[in-house]
């Protein structure tokens, strides 16, 4: 079906295996602060996340972060784990779960706006971070490649989710998904992917950076000229005290003191390359593309519909790079639909979609 609407180690000694509450506060990998990281009852944030969580003033983004856990994630040939942070689902459910990943160098807290709406539509909904970003523990420095991040989410994926799930993954985390359900396709049952950039090239570049270029590389990158410029590039018609929010909130997970180090090693090991596996994607897959994103064009969009086997587009207007952000409501509808298998009906999609926007005009 192709709708159109016109509308991105040092391991720790894991201890006994905890069964899913995902309740793991202080401890689970040898215990300890560094490992676990519980709720500040004070503040009620983690008391792993950096302290500028409290300037963020975004209510999604606070209450988001307020429910971010590490859970144990055994890696490698040995007993080691790493503790990896993600928003675990409140309810099991009898269907497949969602699985949330995020754009290149980012957070779960991108999912700020749209998470509570796939709960409040009955889905198992996970947020994860792809190892070497987000709000792991990396202090021993697992290496963070392309194969590393790939064993790591399926780890995670064994130990904790164990049923074939709908990964989603906007831009770069579109290339993060179908490498995964490419090499891994018992644990994925759909994939939707938003903005896809999966279409890079000269990543061998990279592999030959001097090493000290690339941390001032990775040192620009933490910068906040260059994150308030990103949110320029992303949003359609943000206001300048949400550009603000929006940069402390995207740069949270870089104030982390093995950020650097984690992005380096990324970075030297020359990325994601998906060009050659998007053939072999045998995943019913939804592309959701941006009609105003000014960081992939729209024609990548259209070369990937055609070049994955099953796949259909739905286009959103007015919309920017992160429409998850900008429009949640629909961004959730159209996940919620696609996981459920449910079928428009035979009215114009334009319909669902001005009738998403008027009711909640005020998010969207």
């Amino acid at each position: 079906m192709a709708l159109v609407l016109t509308l991105r180690f040092r391991a720790y000694q894991c201890g006994p295996r905890k069964s899913p509450g995902f309740k793991v506060s202080g401890g689970g990998c040898g215990g300890g602060a560094a490992g676990g990281g519980g709720v500040d009852s004070l503040a009620e944030f983690p008391s792993f996340l950096p302290k500028e969580v409290h300037q963020i003033k975004d209510p999604f983004a606070r209450t988001l972060a307020q429910r971010i856990q590490r859970l144990p994630v055994q890696v490698g040939f040995s007993e080691s784990c790493i503790m990896s942070s993600c928003v675990t689902p409140r309810v099991r459910r009898d269907a497949n779960p969602v699985v949330l990943l995020h754009c290149f160098d980012s957070s779960c807290l991108e999912w700020r706006s749209a998470y509570p709406l796939l709960e409040d539509a009955g889905l198992e909904t996970w947020a994860i971070d792809i190892l070497g970003w987000g709000f792991s523990d990396l202090e021993r420095r697992p290496p963070c490649n392309v194969a590393s991040k790939r064993y790591h989410l399926y780890q995670l994926w064994k130990s904790y989710i164990k049923r074939p799930m709908t990964l989603v993954g906007p831009s770069l985390g579109a290339a993060v998904a179908i490498d995964f359900a490419v090499n891994f396709p018992e644990a994925v049952d759909k994939l939707v992917l938003i903005n896809a950039n999966v279409y890079a090239e000269g990543t061998g570049v990279l592999t030959k950076l001097p090493k000290l270029m690339a941390y001032a590389m990775a040192s620009l990158l933490k910068s906040i000229p260059i994150r308030w410029y990103a949110k320029l590039l992303v949003f359609n018609g943000i206001s300048l005290s949400k550009i603000l929010d929006y940069t402390n909130v995207g740069r949270l997970h870089c104030l982390l003191p093995w950020w650097e180090d984690a992005t380096v090693n990324f970075m030297l090991s020359g990325g994601y390359n998906v060009t050659g596996q998007i053939k072999h994607v045998k995943q019913k897959t939804l592309l959701i593309c941006s009609e105003d994103d000014k960081i992939v064009n729209h024609k990548l969009a259209e070369r990937l519909q055609n070049e994955l086997p099953n796949a259909s587009m739905l286009r959103v207007p007015g919309c920017g790079h992160m429409p998850h952000i900008e429009k949640p409501y629909l961004i959730a509808k159209l996940i919620t639909d696609f996981a459920r298998e449910t079928t428009w009906e035979d009215r114009p999609l334009s319909y669902v979609v001005d009738r998403i926007s008027c009711t909640h005009k005020h998010i969207v």
